[in-house]
C-alpha cells in the first residue's frame, strides 16, 4: 500500500541494460567481420574469374573492418528526453464550492409573463 511520500519508480522509458549493450554491439561486429571475411575470401577466389566482383569484394573487405569498429563503438543508444527517475503521487484537484447564491424571491409575485397581477378587490 503507497502512502502519500511514497515514490513511484517508473521503468517503461528506462535504457537497455550495460551487458545487453556490449553483446547487442559484439553481434554486430562479429557479423561485420564475418561478411570482411567471405568478401576477401570470394575476391582471391573470383580474381581469375571475374575481375570486376574480385575487386568489388576486395574494396568491400577493405573498408568494412573501419565501418564495423565505429559501429561497434558507437556507444549506447541516444534517448531523447530521459524520463525522471520517479513519479510523484498525483495530487487530486480540491472541489469548489458553488458560489454562493443571494435569497430567493417568491415566484408568485409577478408571475411567468413578468407583469403584475391586478389587485383582487373583496366584496
Amino acid at each position: 500500500m503507497l502512502r502519500k511520500n511514497d515514490e513511484v519508480f517508473r521503468i517503461t522509458g528506462a535504457r537497455q541494460g550495460l551487458a545487453e549493450d556490449v553483446r547487442g554491439r559484439q553481434r554486430r561486429y562479429v557479423i561485420s567481420m564475418s561478411v570482411r571475411t567471405v568478401s576477401v575470401v570470394l575476391a582471391a577466389v573470383l580474381w581469375n574469374v571475374e575481375r570486376h566482383v574480385a575487386i568489388v569484394a576486395l574494396v568491400l573487405g577493405v573498408l568494412l573492418p573501419y565501418v564495423a569498429v565505429v559501429i561497434a563503438n558507437a556507444g549506447r543508444e541516444n534517448v531523447p528526453s530521459l524520463p525522471s527517475t520517479y513519479l510523484t503521487t498525483p495530487m487530486r484537484p480540491a472541489v469548489e464550492a458553488a458560489p454562493a447564491a443571494g435569497p430567493a424571491e417568491p415566484a408568485g409575485a409577478e408571475g411567468r409573463s413578468g407583469q403584475t397581477p391586478p389587485p383582487q378587490q373583496h366584496t
